[in-house]
């Protein structure tokens, strides 16, 4: 299983998620553009079509619906008037024809006048010749004689009037076909009005989904991103004072504990030499026994006061390489002893601003505690490496073994005062390697595989050698 943790930092952790934030912040903006032009489009979509149906509403007129009706109407009352003619020969009905004659002629200019659609226009058209015919074909029947008709005049008037009928009936037929092509239009028209509005509800669901959509990103990404670090900040810095304020207290205690006990130690061992000249050869064993606990509880004091209350570090500059290589030198005789290999591997040429004696301090007790973790037949390697975070160069120093990695349960606590699983450990050394790179303000991580080994990163601010004379470091 592998696992990453992050123990200790001397500057603000929140800018460290900013490349992820400014990704994410891209990707909303990304998002948030497109969602907004696939509503604009939505929007432009419908209003064009919002808008057509309104003009082709507004084309819609009552009158145009039952012109072919009226026309119809008309040309058969000048039939009728006609036929009146032909049985009565009343003069008065060529006077009623020629005024609804007159009215029809009208009633067809104004129709022309006011026709929108192509339909119209083309019925329009049509009626108007064959009504110039239908008029040319009545002039025989309205001139005759008023009279009675003689033999001759009545077949004349026979023939006039059955070609006038003739070209009535082409009158009607056209009002008849204009009616019907006008409600297969409307038909038509209501079909597509209903498939625009179908659209219409379809494009306005489509355009809440995507502001809803955009809502929630918006939502999750300020949350996320700006409202979540800010309290996870708070969170940390409040642990981080609240550590402070315990670490502050217990150097405090630390040194009056420090004070109380060495002194009586101090006596003890004192005494205990001074009995070891007069005890028997036999009690030597016990007496050698009690001096090592002696020691043992020095360094327990010492280790305790060194946590607490940590001195603060002299700087100088330094190449990593040098440091890691002073380590190498001071530990690889001892680590031979148990058939580990220790390593240097080829170094960045990268300064850290550093205390000597403590950072070697640190990697010690990583080598230290590599070697033990590994027992015999292993690898311990170090390394540096610089690394550019959000501008700042980092020094990255690494301790890698091929141990057995860390469990789980013990990396809960890994980093816990006093909590050690070496037998007669003190469970100070990494907890204390973390205070000395936190004073240099840096951090101490580490990376594990179940079996596989762990690297220790202790990661500090690095420059190049060139660098070192600037003033402002």
């Amino acid at each position: 299983m592998d696992e990453t943790f992050q123990t200790t930092s001397g500057r603000p952790r929140l800018t460290r998620g900013r490349p992820a934030v400014r990704l994410r912040a891209a990707g909303l903006v990304i998002t948030a553009l497109i969602g907004s032009l696939l509503v604009t489009w939505v929007s432009r979509t419908t209003w064009g079509r919002v808008e057509n149906l309104r003009q082709e509403f507004s084309g819609l007129k009552q009158e145009s619906f039952y012109l072919g009706i009226r026309l119809r109407s008309d040309i058969q009352r000048l039939n009728d008037t006609l036929l009146r003619y032909r049985l009565h020969g009343d003069a008065s009905d060529v006077e009623i024809f020629h005024g609804d004659s007159q009215a029809f002629q009208h009633e067809l200019d104004t129709a022309a006048t006011n026709a929108t659609t192509t339909l119209e226009r083309k019925f329009i058209r049509q009626i108007n010749t064959a009504y110039a015919q239908y008029l040319e074909e009545s002039k025989p029947i309205l001139e005759a004689d008023r009279g009675f008709f003689a033999s001759t005049q009545a077949r004349e008037f026979k023939e006039s009037y059955e070609k006038v009928q003739q070209q009535s009936q082409y009158l009607l037929s056209l009002c008849d076909t204009f009616v019907d092509n006008q409600r297969t239009a409307f038909n038509a028209f209501v079909l597509d009005s209903n498939r625009t509005l179908v659209s219409f509800q379809r494009l306005l669901k489509l355009a809440l989904a995507l502001l809803l959509v955009l809502a929630a990103a918006l939502v999750m990404f300020v949350y996320r991103d700006m409202i979540a670090p800010l309290r996870h900040q708070l969170t940390e810095s409040q642990a981080v004072i609240a550590r402070q304020e315990k670490l502050a207290s217990l150097g405090v205690l630390a040194a009056g504990v420090a004070h109380e006990i060495r002194n009586p130690l101090t006596a003890i061992k004192f005494r205990l030499f001074s009995l070891k000249k007069t005890l028997p050869e036999a009690a030597n064993e016990d007496a050698a026994v009690i001096g090592n606990e002696i020691s043992r509880l020095e360094r327990i004091v010492k280790d305790f006061l060194q946590f607490a209350r940590p001195s603060e570090p002299v700087l100088v500059d330094v190449p990593a390489a040098r440091v890691l290589q002073e380590v190498c030198d001071l530990l690889r005789p001892q680590v031979e002893k148990n058939a580990i290999e220790l390593r240097l591997d080829s170094c960045d040429s990268i300064w850290v601003r550093v205390d000597m004696q403590q950072i070697k301090q640190v990697l010690i007790n990583l080598v230290q505690n590599s070697a033990e973790v590994i027992g015999t037949d292993g690898v311990i390697t170090l390394g540096a490496r610089s690394q550019s975070r959000n501008g700042e160069r980092l020094a990255l120093l690494e301790v890698t073994d091929t141990g057995k990695g860390i469990p789980p349960e013990v990396q809960e606590r890994l980093f816990d005062p006093f909590f050690t699983t070496k037998e007669g450990g003190t469970g100070l050394g990494l907890p204390i390697a973390a205070r000395i790179v936190e004073k240099h303000h840096g951090e101490l991580r580490y990376h594990t595989t179940s079996g596989r080994g762990t690297t220790f990163v202790v990661t500090l601010p690095g420059y190049s050698e060139h660098e070192t004379q600037n003033p402002a470091h």
